[in-house]
């Protein structure tokens, strides 16, 4: 879908193939950077017709990138120009790297008698680029970097390749302001600001397998400790707050794929990873060992127990859908068929299987505050219960047939609901009730996470590199 169509609405059944994540739940074109806004397009165009020498008409522009807090784009800056003197290319022209140093070199060749027409001609385009630029810093918009989508949510600007798919975000336990956000084709975004605004980070050479495109699935940091895992499986590690990141082997033998990483507190080291099979991991020496933390696998669980009336258990296809898990450390899982969840609590042998509470299928599950679960299905339907039964109460949403994708709370009275075709939903009763913010329906994608820290920052993550930024306790 190109970027700024309307979606065609999704039904029922299309929602659920929103991408599923790993910690909340396991599954754009970008808009180009520093492209001024029309009103400077105009500017340059003026400062064109205005400051250009008549001399230089014919002529290509040398100016090139300027340096500053914000530089107009190539392009834009090459349309100007060109629509009041077209180009053609000069016996000899300026690379792009030299453009800074073209005001200097002209100053300084009129000081030696280098009195050339050239050398002036050099001078007047370099006073016009600087002008031009001047301009268009005039009319920035402030921040240009985000527009506000909802009186809660802003939708962040972020550098990435069309295509991209979003699936994790984390800040760095001792410095809130820097985070990172995670996603398909080795996509690594690094911010200092708090999420308001991301620059690209590219890893060493020797923290990747050449010929691989990794994607990165989950990202967890406890203070300046942090880790990420990806598929195919690869762990990284780090100790200073992402500066700098080291691979640490993973065995051939680990049974699916990395899909949720949580740093644990306490001691330094300390890490739980979390597979698509149902394997539980834990190290506390920096990932020199591991030591399971499940000692069953669910196949075996489900052979054994699919006499029990489990509905569903014999379609298992070896995998989960989504894995959560709460602050306390117990987890939460969804079959990839939806036809039924499991649970898992620290010092249980195997995950326990459960049936769906309703009979359409599970779309993902995850933690309520209180230690509740919440469950969402293919049809739009949302259920609130305990993990330690199989009862649970559906509340009254509204989701018009779009899928609802994921589910997260800031406090534990104030929550959001998000999923296909932009639908936004919020809760400021612990999710008793829902209102629809219909002003999210201009967003042009399907939404399928939501995530708050424990600071309060909160970012829902969409397809085409969607990212909305909670601007409500800013």
């Amino acid at each position: 879908m190109a970027r700024g169509a309307r979606p065609r609405p999704l039904g029922a059944r299309e929602a659920q193939c929103g991408p599923q994540r790993g910690r909340l739940a396991v599954q754009r074109p970008p808009a180009a950077r520093g492209v001024p806004p029309r009103s400077a397009g105009r500017a340059l165009a003026a400062v064109g017709r205005r400051r250009a020498p008549r001399a230089s008409r014919g002529r290509a522009w040398s100016g090139g990138p300027r340096s500053g807090p914000w530089e107009p784009h190539p392009r834009a800056l090459e349309r100007a120009h060109h629509h009041h003197h077209p180009p053609t290319p000069p016996a000899r022209s300026a690379p792009r790297s030299a453009t800074r140093a073209a005001p200097v070199a002209a100053r300084a060749s009129a000081d030696e008698g280098l009195t050339s027409d050239v050398s002036r001609r050099g001078l007047l385009r370099g006073a016009s680029a600087a002008s031009a630029a001047a301009a268009a810093l005039a009319v920035r918009p402030l921040p240009a970097a985000a527009a506000v989508v909802t009186a809660d949510w802003e939708q962040v600007t972020l550098p990435l390749d069309p295509g991209v798919v979003l699936l994790d975000i984390g800040f760095v336990g001792s410095n809130p302001q820097k985070g990172y956000l995670l996603g398909s084709r080795e996509t690594l975004l690094e911010t200092l600001d708090g999420g308001r605004t991301w620059a690209p980070r590219t890893l060493p050479a020797s923290t990747r397998d050449e010929g691989f495109n990794y994607r990165f699935n989950s990202v967890s940091f406890t203070g300046d400790e942090g880790w990420i895992v990806g598929k195919p499986a690869i762990l990284l590690h780090t100790v200073d707050g992402g500066a700098n990141w080291e691979r640490v082997p993973l065995s051939a033998k680990l049974p699916g794929t990395p899909i949720l990483i949580e740093a644990l507190p306490g001691k330094a080291g300390q890490a739980e990873l979390t597979t698509d099979a149902g394997a539980v991991y834990v190290t506390d020496n920096a990932a020199n060992t591991w030591t399971a933390a499940v000692q069953e696998t669910v196949d075996a669980t489900l052979n054994r127990t699919v006499s029990s009336g489990i509905s569903g258990a014999s379609y298992y296809e070896g995998s989960f859908s989504n894995v959560a898990r709460s602050p306390a450390g117990d987890y939460v899982a969804v079959s990839s068929r939806g036809n039924f969840y499991m649970t898992w609590s620290p010092g249980q042998t195997y995950w326990q299987p459960h049936n769906r509470p309703t009979g359409r299928r599970i779309q993902n599950m995850g933690w309520a505050p209180g230690g509740k679960l919440w469950l969402s299905t293919r049809g739009g339907d949302v259920f609130f219960g305990s993990p330690s039964d199989e009862k649970f109460d559906q509340v009254k949403l509204g989701s018009r047939g779009f899928g609802i994708l994921d589910v997260g709370f800031a406090d534990p009275n104030l929550g959001f609901a998000c999923g296909g075709s932009g639908s936004l939903f919020r809760t400021e009763d612990g999710g008793a009730s829902w209102k629809r913010d219909r002003s999210a329906d201009a967003v042009a994608g399907n939404l399928y996470a939501v995530e708050f820290s424990a600071a309060g920052d909160g970012f829902i993550l969409g397809n085409d590199g969607i990212l909305l930024r909670y601007i409500k306790s800013a």
